[in-house]
């Protein structure tokens, strides 16, 4: 009659959680992997992510920076302590659905009150022939406890598989960073290489002024020109003497943050600074849209996400379900040292098993679960934003590649052009037959082409790399 009844209650507990769960639904929302089959005017079928970063950048001294980066910078070390956190998080979960043994020895004493029913019981006792029961007496016991919860609903198992997608999602983190890292100090260098040929011709510029300078004060002794004119052009060698510092200041901004990022202290940064206007860039291969889900650790990263999260919904839903725990114990007790391990006199064993489930206020445990379900839906979508960010960056970069490089040939083009015309002008105002403000004018807008042109290669080597960087290389 026990047994049945035992059993009436379990099945009348299962069905009370099952009944629960009905309404319950998992509500699902499919990830939408769907992509176009081509970039804008692309044909190409391979992409250069798959390059390894040491083969994409050709210069020695930016590899040794990168090299440096990737074993000292702070920030990647924190991410890879976070994945060693993670991996200790998938070795907890596994070890939470196997069972659990402890072993343990104690010692104690005991005293019963006497008008008890076991110190009655005692009082006339003997625990040996012509020998009364003790009123104190001591406890020892040796022995080994073993507990047990039987993973019915894969509760415990979905909670290890989550923990795994979590530690993968952490290294696709890690490798998400080492390529912006690389990124950044391939973009930094070139930056800083950039203000170096700035520098070097506002030098040159400076030059060309002060001879021009020269002219014009001999000029005004033969009383071709006023004192006028020799002002304008000191002031104009002024004005570029003082912007050289303030390029100077650039250069030492941009060295200390290649250093901070290489993880060292401030110091100078080798560097190739020579033709630098001349620098070939190379082609670079955008292959289909579709090979940015395996490219990407961004992707990767929202992917695996969004698996924890699912499992994570699974894992809610469990709570619901009863748990079956069994729990056991061996070992020795005796009330004194010299019979602790007789066998089987001191022996001692029990085993149990119970199966718990919540009935009343289950608040907290379905608010677990609805939390678990808008999560799984927020991980949807920010799976579904990875994938277009990182299609339209693709387009962007495309785009930027091709209108630089007719930007460049145009400058290129301008400052052809006005490097001529500061010797015509110059020419035409040794003869009288131009004044100095159009010598003066020519030099200015020559310096600020060069300049440009400048700036634009170094976009265009940015454009390289951030191109390289939205495919998703670097991280190989």
């Amino acid at each position: 009659m026990k047994n049945k009844i035992n059993k009436y209650v379990s099945y009348a507990l299962l069905c009370v959680c099952l009944l629960g769960c009905k309404n319950l639904a998992i509500v699902n929302r499919n990830e939408n992997k769907t992509m176009p089959e081509a970039f804008a005017n692309t044909k190409d079928t391979v992409s250069s992510a798959t390059i390894k970063w040491r083969v994409f950048f050709k210069d020695t001294e930016l590899i040794a920076l990168i090299d440096s980066a990737l074993k000292k910078n702070q920030e990647l070390n924190i991410i890879l302590q976070e994945i060693s956190i993670a991996q200790n998080d998938v070795r907890a979960r596994k070890g939470a659905y196997l069972p659990s043994v402890n072993a343990g020895i104690g010692a104690g004493v005991d005293k019963v009150g006497r008008y008890t029913s076991q110190g009655a019981s005692d009082a006339v006792t003997n625990i040996m022939p012509g020998k009364a029961t003790p009123e104190i007496l001591p406890n020892y016991v040796l022995g080994v406890t073993a507990m047990w919860e039987a993973d019915i609903w894969r509760k415990l198992r979905n909670a290890k598989q989550s923990a795994v997608h979590n530690y993968l999602a952490s290294v696709d983190g890690k490798n998400f960073m080492v390529t912006h890292l690389i990124s950044e100090i391939a973009n930094s260098y070139y930056e800083l290489i950039a203000l170096d040929n700035q520098l070097e011709t506002l030098q040159k510029n400076i030059d060309i002024q002060t001879n021009a300078l020269e002219i014009v004060k001999l000029q005004k002794v033969a009383a071709k020109v006023t004192e006028l004119a020799v002002r304008r052009f000191e002031a104009e060698v002024l004005k570029n003497k003082s912007r050289k510092y303030y390029i100077l200041q650039q250069i030492t901004e941009a060295e200390n943050k290649l250093n901070f990022l290489a993880g060292r202290f401030p110091q100078r940064v080798n560097r190739n600074s020579s033709n630098f206007t001349e620098l070939a860039i190379d082609s670079i291969f955008s292959g289909v849209p579709s090979q940015l889900l395996a490219n990407r650790t961004d992707i990767r990263q929202a992917e695996q996400l969004l698996v924890a999260a699912k499992m994570n919904v699974k894992i809610a839903k469990a709570e619901f379900y009863p748990s079956l725990r069994i729990t056991a114990a061996a070992g020795y007790n005796a009330f004194n040292l010299a019979y602790l391990i007789q066998t089987p006199q001191s022996l001692l064993y029990n085993i149990a098993g119970d199966m718990v489930a919540p009935l009343i206020n289950r608040n907290a445990i379905k608010a677990n679960f609805y939390t678990a379900n808008s999560k799984q839906i927020q991980a949807v979508y920010n799976y579904e934003r990875a994938i277009l960010k990182a299609h339209i960056e693709v387009v962007n970069q495309l785009s930027n590649i091709n209108n630089l490089k007719t930007s460049f040939d145009l400058k290129n083009q301008q400052v052809n052009t006005l490097t001529e015309s500061i010797e015509i002008s110059t020419t035409l105002f040794k003869s009288a037959r131009a004044d100095y403000m159009e010598v003066l004018l020519t030099q200015r807008d020559a310096l600020d082409s060069k300049f440009e042109l400048i700036e634009t290669k170094k976009q265009q080597l940015n454009a390289k790399v951030n191109m390289y960087q939205v495919l998703g290389g670097g991280w190989r």
